[in-house]
């Protein structure tokens, strides 16, 4: 019994096992057919991609193809017109080329033909040299026939005459100097005495030391003087001008070698005049007011000073006693002009130098400060120059070159020479000093006459106001050599009828031209 289900236990587990197998082969049986199902639909799929991208890469190649061709057909024309372009380049440079070898060739013609000409008169000029050597020769051998001197003996003898001659012009030289020396005392001696008489109040005025204030009639010169002559002498005591009342038709003179004094006088005189009431109260008022004005004008005068002549840290007071300068005159020059005149050529003169031209503009500016106040302090302008630019703290350059610009000291600083020399120039150019216009261009005139009445001159040209004199010469009357002989004559000529001051410098100019044309 036990055996029996034994058995029946086995069987049913091999039946199990059976069926299971059968199963799993049956499974993977199944499995098998799909899986090639599968793979036979992949590989249809993938037979058509491939199939779709070889269509597509024909596609492409044969677009490819066809852009290559345009390109290439595009490339071709371009360079088929660029070569078209250089080809008709060259042909015009062949062209330019041929013409250009066409011109050298007549060029070279013309210049084959100009080069024997050349030749032939190089060779005549020899003939004619050599003919003009041996002329020469027997010329000195004649002379020395004549003469009885040999060639060495002649240079000996004009030699010597030379050195008399050099000697002689020598001894007009000295006399220069010393006539020179003696002109600028005087001239010296005179600026002394024009000071002096600003300085000092006298019986006499010059123009300089006198105004004239215009009257609207003459019954204004009653009121002026007023009862008993009271308004009159308010105006003198407060003003310290002379009021010269005379015959002079609708015009006052006031005297007063102070010019600021004077302007304040002038000013307060109009303002009274205009304003009808004059009475010792209202001077002394108008006075005050014309003195605050003048001292107002004196300021901005100043300070425009300053600003044109490119200078900075002036003290104020240096300022007033610049603009005080408007009022002042030398010669005829402003003092203030003259001052800025002197600044502007000393700075120009060291700025050529390559120097700093402050110090010297300042210095310029600055020094003829004393003549403001000349008439209130004793001594020089020069020594009050000296004296202001110490006090208000100027620098030692300044004040040396204020204390040397008239030679009182020698210079010692390059700032002193260039004042020195651009206040002889300010001071010595034309219209500076009151010279007569009419004699000036006489004297013009009569240096042209003198150097025109000489053979062979054929223009002559005063130049430099009067100081040289430019004579132009006739090449074929005048040669080198005669040019020497012919300034010297004009000089003597020159100083024998032309008064003149310092010296005249006697330029004559030969020129010889030679003119040709081109074709």
């Amino acid at each position: 019994m036990t055996v029996r289900i034994v058995t029946c236990i086995i069987i049913t587990a091999v039946f199990a096992v059976a069926a299971a197998v059968i199963g799993f082969l049956a499974g993977v049986a199944h499995r098998k057919k799909t899986a090639e199902y599968t793979i036979g639909s992949a590989e249809q799929e993938a037979k058509r991609i491939v199939s779709d991208a070889i269509k597509t890469a024909e596609a492409k190649k044969k677009e490819t193809i066809l852009e290559g061709k345009d390109e290439v057909h595009r490339q071709r024309s371009e360079a088929e017109r660029e070569l078209n372009d250089r080809r008709k380049e060259v042909q015009r440079q062949e062209r330019r080329i041929q013409q250009k070898e066409e011109n050298l060739d007549k060029k070279t013609e013309s210049l084959e033909a100009k080069d024997e000409i050349l030749n032939n008169k190089i060779k005549n000029a020899d003939e004619k040299l050599n003919k003009a050597e041996s002329l020469k020769k027997n010329q000195f051998e004649l002379l020395e026939r004549i003469s009885g001197f040999t060639k060495d003996q002649a240079k000996d003898y004009l030699l010597n005459n030379l050195e008399n001659e050099l000697t002689h012009e020598k001894a007009v030289k000295l006399m220069e100097f010393e006539q020179q020396t003696r002109e600028e005392s005087d001239k010296t001696a005179r600026e002394i005495i024009s000071t002096a008489i600003q300085r000092c109040a006298a019986d006499h005025v010059a123009e300089a030391t006198i105004s004239v204030v215009p009257l609207p009639n003459d019954e204004m010169k009653g009121r002026i003087i007023g009862r008993e002559g009271r308004n009159i002498r308010a105006i003198e005591t407060m003003t310290g001008v002379d009021l010269i009342i005379d015959d002079t038709p609708e015009a006052i003179t006031l005297s007063c070698f102070e010019p600021v004094r004077r302007e304040v006088a002038r000013i307060a005189l109009e303002h009274l005049i205009a304003d009808g009431r004059i009475h010792p109260a209202r001077i002394e008022e108008t006075i005050e007011k014309a003195r605050r004005e003048v001292d107002a004008t004196i300021k901005q005068e100043g300070e425009h000073a300053v600003i044109e002549a490119g200078v900075n840290g002036i003290h104020p007071e240096l300022i007033k006693l610049l603009g005080r300068l408007r009022y002042r005159t030398s010669y005829g020059q402003n003092v203030l002009d003259h001052s800025l005149e002197v600044s502007y050529l000393a700075g120009m003169m060291a700025s050529e130098l390559g120097l700093d031209p402050t110090i010297a503009r300042r210095a310029g500016l600055l020094h003829d400060i004393g003549k403001a106040l000349d008439h209130e302090i004793e001594g020089s302008h020069v020594d009050i120059g000296v004296e202001m630019a110490q006090k208000y703290k100027e620098s030692d350059a300044v004040v040396h070159a204020i204390q040397a610009h008239h030679n009182d000291v020698e210079p010692k600083t390059i700032a002193a020479c260039l004042v020195q020399a651009a206040d002889a120039i300010s001071a010595a150019r034309p219209g500076a000093r009151r010279e007569n216009l009419e004699n000036y261009i006489k004297r013009l005139e009569k240096l042209e006459a003198v150097a025109s009445s000489f053979d062979g001159v054929d223009h002559s040209y005063a130049i430099q106001a009067g100081r040289e004199i430019r004579i132009m010469v006739k090449p074929e009357a005048i040669s080198d050599d005669k040019m020497v002989l012919l300034a010297r004559d004009i000089c003597k000529k020159i100083e024998s009828d032309v008064e003149y001051p310092g010296q005249i410098k006697v330029t004559i100019i030969r020129e010889s031209r030679a003119i040709e044309y081109a074709k």
